[in-house]
């Protein structure tokens, strides 16, 4: 019959160890153990600094209007069928990072592109309404950014409205011309509108005639194109090699490229890369101006991902309906009763109909 043996507890040289070596071993094992649990919580510590330090840095980068202290109560009732209602701006700003990417020499900053973006309840789809800023609007009394107050003025350009009043008088602006009210407000500057789409990689249109513009830079052949960000950048502002050369021709390319940018946008994982997301968002929010309800990451993320089932392929782009105006035929105004017909579809979140889709002054 086989004995087990039991394992002596023994050193190096057959002797049992005393009490005391063992109590050496179990110092140094908790010794190590303490060294180790020191580290992860080194390394933990040093994560989460570097996250809270990022998180910081891009969430300082945004800046914020607070809309309903600068534009008080004078303002569209929200009504419970009208879906969200953002406005977008780009504008050409030539300071700081910008000053390289405009042309020409010009003061100040203007909307050079603005958008009514309406998504319905059950947020599925959307419709971008596209205000040309050769546009003749009454401009309502507005509260400067400097605290002063300018009177109401009729008969003034759109795109003027953000260069002497700011962009909370834009907003009111488009609440008094349209009768909604503005859900949020999101501006994106030259260099911002750059950064994303060489961030991502480019954006793919076609044309299907050649785009000559000396004065935008944008040189393209009938066909399908990659575009940087610069180029895209050219490609939405071009006006002189499309149409008559106003402001109304370049709006089929503007809306011709949001949905090109989003189509790319919507089909890479940028979560899947973290360095490229947080290229994207470091760029990105250096360029943003929101309203104070999205002037954070978190409020950002947040209604970014209600929107996630909106896709490219389901969206409508229109050009609010426009007319020569008849004392200079280098502006336009509202045609009517076409543009009322368009806002209060979009007000009361029903279909628009075909008659307010057209547009008298079409830009050739």
């Amino acid at each position: 019959m086989s004995h087990v043996s039991t394992p002596s507890h023994r050193g190096t040289d057959g002797a049992a160890p005393t009490s005391r070596s063992r109590k050496k071993k179990r110092g140094r094992g908790r010794r190590t153990l303490r060294i180790v649990l020191l580290g992860l919580v080194v390394v933990v510590l040093a994560a989460g600094g570097t996250a809270y330090w990022l998180y910081n840095k891009l969430d300082n980068n945004i800046k914020g209007v607070d809309l309903n202290k600068a534009l008080g109560k004078d303002r569209p009732e929200k009504l419970p069928t009208s879906g969200q209602n953002i406005l977008i701006l780009g504008s050409d700003s030539r300071a700081g990072a910008n000053a390289s990417l405009g042309t020409g020499k010009v003061a100040g900053a203007r909307s050079d592109t603005t958008l009514v973006l309406h998504i319905p309840e059950g947020r599925k789809r959307a419709v971008a309404v596209s205000i040309p800023r050769d546009t003749l609007v009454t401009r309502p009394e507005c509260t400067t950014p400097s605290g002063s107050t300018l009177p109401s003025r009729r008969r003034v350009m759109f795109n003027s409205v953000y260069s002497v009043a700011g962009p909370a008088c834009v907003v009111k602006t488009v609440e008094k011309m349209s009768g909604i009210r503005m859900d949020h407000f999101v501006e994106i500057d030259f260099a911002g509108f750059k950064g994303l789409v060489d961030a991502i990689g480019g954006v793919t249109v076609t044309v299907d005639q050649d785009i000559h513009d000396k004065q935008s830079g944008l040189d393209l052949t009938a066909g399908t194109h990659k575009l940087n960000g610069t180029q895209s950048l050219a490609f939405v502002r071009t006006r002189h090699g499309i149409g008559d050369g106003s402001d109304l021709g370049r709006i089929g390319l503007q809306q011709q490229f949001l949905i090109a940018l989003l189509s790319e946008i919507k089909k890479q994982d940028l979560l899947g890369s973290p360095t490229k997301s947080y290229k994207i968002a470091n760029g990105l929010t250096k360029s943003l101006t929101t309203d104070s309800g999205l002037a954070s990451l978190t409020k950002l993320a947040s209604f970014g991902r209600s929107l996630n089932g909106v896709s490219p392929s389901t969206m409508e782009t229109i050009m609010l309906p426009v007319a020569y105006d008849k004392q200079d035929p280098n502006r336009v105004d509202v045609a009517e009763p076409q543009a009322s017909t368009l806002w209060k579809a979009l007000r009361e979140d029903k279909t628009i109909p075909a008659s307010a889709k057209k547009s008298p002054a079409t830009g050739g």
